[in-house]
């Protein structure tokens, strides 16, 4: 199983950009999708998440401003970010709890990250 992002990029602040990632691989089924983030020297935080069943969770940082989606019959997860600002730079990952062909049992993969950058 393979995640792979796109869309990251260096914007100004105020901008929006669009991130991608799509699941490829011996996938049965996959649970939920969602993105994280890490910014240099910090930890690894939740961003969005969405549900197999449409349910979706942000954090409190980016409510109002980012957007999930998800697109089942192609494994794939967006996040549509507006307003961003600098504090929104980081490396952002995709990860999702997948089923495989392979063997019962669900796990978490993640993508390779992807930098945005927001300047001031």
């Amino acid at each position: 199983v393979q995640l792979v992002e796109s869309g990251g990029g260096l914007v100004q602040a105020g901008a929006s950009l669009r991130l991608s990632c799509a699941a490829s691989g011996s996938i049965f089924s996959i649970n939920a999708m969602g993105w994280y983030r890490q910014a240099p020297g910090k930890q690894r935080e939740l961003v969005a998440v969405i549900s197999s069943g449409g349910r979706i969770n942000y954090a409190d940082s980016v409510k109002g401003r980012f957007t999930i989606s998800r697109e089942k019959a192609k494994n794939t997860v967006s996040l549509r970010m507006s307003s961003l600002k600098p504090e929104d730079t980081a490396v952002y990952y995709c990860a999702a709890t997948i089923e495989t062909t392979v063997a019962a049992g669900s796990y978490d993969y993640w993508g390779q990250g992807t930098q945005v950058t927001v300047s001031s």
